[in-house]
């Protein structure tokens, strides 16, 4: 996917449906209610309740790509921003492109706590799964 502006990477992101490596995914990102619920817990605690989620993928891991979440106090200006459950998160283009389609989901087992990222673009992940290919 190589849009050539920001207003055709919008159009090919925005809405219900988006086209990633030839396969019709869902919205952008979606959150399930238990990583809303401690989101809005986290939001709370820092003292930030109106801010949002940055979800983001950058180089590195030992499969090549991994994912970093942090608060902003709000998007950047190429950011797209996905409201669900009540929550504000916010992707950058180039994050966004390898997003497409994924569940951000929150586990607090017995085995530990913690975000999931449920990403139906990675091709591989590495065995702690905080790293993946596409």
């Amino acid at each position: 996917i190589h849009p050539d502006s920001t207003a055709e990477f919008r159009q090919l992101i925005s809405g219900t449906e988006h086209q990633v490596a030839g396969k019709v995914e869902g919205k952008m990102v979606t959150v399930t209610e238990a990583a809303a619920v401690k989101i809005k817990d986290l939001l709370e605690r820092e003292g930030v309740p109106d801010a949002g989620l940055r979800m983001k993928v950058v180089g590195g891991g030992c499969s090549g790509l991994q994912y970093q979440l942090g608060f902003e106090d709000g998007p950047g200006e190429d950011d797209d921003t996905i409201e669900c459950k009540g929550v504000r998160v916010f992707v950058d283009m180039k994050s966004a492109l390898y997003l497409a389609g994924s569940e951000l989901d929150y586990d607090d087992g017995l085995m530990g706590a913690g975000f999931k990222v449920l990403n139906p673009n990675a091709t591989n992940q590495c065995g702690c799964g905080e790293s993946f290919g596409v």
